[in-house]
């Protein structure tokens, strides 16, 4: 869990070996040499494809967005169409057709099939297999609009439309607006089986016998401990007006029997005790440190000695950034305006200081989807 650099970040090298290697790459002699260079050719091409890919990533997420809004994926999953025959159902010119198709094969959503025709290809076939990703893709137009000038955005000079959409979609909008309350249930609900998923494959629960789930929602990650472990008790606290909806998927799943809704605001009540494991799944991350402090020393409060505490949500790489925690939740988090992404490493300090000890970062599969820090409460 370590994070292997000096402090600010620095990595251990040699700053006059980095130096020079920089001055290497900024020359534009050296970069011609380095692509006709047998030894180092296929890395300059490597290197200046990713370069032209970040150049033109906005380019791709809206063609992304695109194929989604068109349901192009949908249409040739099964039989393969020119551009001429996609055309009316698209709502485009043909030859507009034919620049959407080619872009799609390029981001490699698309293939060819042979006289002119396009199908799905595995990767598109895959996101439509992803549940609720088509979603998420749509409601990337409020993220857009607050990053469409990034430099204001980073400066907080901007009043991000995401800071108000999510208090509106579960507050009085759930009231005003309750499709787009169900619509937005559905995709967090669907995001929220891919974190249980792959956080139910890190831990296992074979020693709980009452796991409480805090910030639990509409009750998918605590369902999904209940169905791998019959013999485990739940309950599930949060928001009154969220909680009360997770009775139905409870009932669904005839586990009723073994749950018990428990409604509050883990920020101003004390929390029920009675459960030897605490999840905290895809809450952290949506407060601030001091709020995070105070929550853990509930958790830690709550729990019998013995008693373990999981957290799992997208994290930071720290000194090793990642696309996903960095790149993408890092500014989802700043534009929703109430928390951040932190390192594993920073998220066990947090626990140590609240009391917890062994401490550990169980591996996960796709770090991409969620990352995953345990630890004790002690005997």
């Amino acid at each position: 869990m370590s994070d292997a650099a000096l402090p600010g970040g620095a990595p251990r090298a040699r700053p006059k070996l980095f130096a020079l290697r920089n001055r290497l790459a900024r020359s534009r002699r050296f970069q011609t040499w380095a692509a006709r260079f047998p030894l180092i050719k296929r890395v300059a091409r490597a290197e200046g494809e990713a370069l032209f890919d970040l150049v033109a990533g906005f380019c791709h997420s809206q063609m992304l967005r695109a194929v989604v809004e068109l349901g192009l994926l949908e249409m040739i999953v099964e039989i393969p169409r020119t551009p001429d025959a996609l055309a009316g159902k698209l709502g485009l010119a043909p030859d507009r057709a034919l620049i959407l198709l080619r872009a799609a094969t390029a981001l490699g959503l698309t293939e060819p099939a042979g006289q002119g025709a396009f199908r799905t290809s595995r990767r598109g076939a895959a996101l439509l297999g992803v549940p609720g990703l088509a979603d998420m893709i749509r409601h990337h137009d409020i993220l857009y609009k607050d990053l469409s000038d990034p430099v204001a955005f980073l400066r907080g000079e901007t009043d991000p439309e995401l800071a108000r959409f999510w208090p509106y979609v579960f507050g009085e909008g759930a009231q005003t607006d309750p499709d787009a309350a169900a619509r937005y249930s559905r995709l967090m609900a669907d995001s929220q089986g891919l974190v249980a998923e792959e956080t139910l494959k890190a831990v296992s629960f074979k020693s709980a016998s009452h796991v409480m789930d805090i910030g639990g929602g509409t009750g998918v990650f605590l369902s999904a401990v209940l169905g791998a472990y019959p013999g485990v008790r739940g309950t599930l606290l949060d928001l009154p007006g969220v909680a009360d909806h997770a009775g139905a998927r409870f009932a669904d799943a005839d586990q009723s029997d073994r749950v018990t809704l428990s409604p509050g605001n883990f920020r101003l009540d004390r929390l029920p005790n009675g459960a030897d494991t605490i999840t905290l799944v895809r809450v952290l991350y949506d407060h601030e440190d001091t709020t995070v402090a105070a929550l853990l020393a509930k958790v830690f409060d709550a729990l019998p000695p013995g008693g373990r505490l999981v957290v799992s949500e997208p994290m930071s790489g720290g000194d090793a950034p990642e696309r996903a925690g960095d790149a993408y939740f890092a500014l989802y988090c700043a534009a929703m305006g109430t928390g951040r992404t932190r390192s594993p490493r920073e998220v066990a300090g947090l626990m140590t200081t609240a009391g917890f000890t062994g401490v550990t970062e169980p591996r996960v599969d796709r770090r991409f989807i969620t990352r995953v820090v345990t630890g004790d409460k002690p005997r």
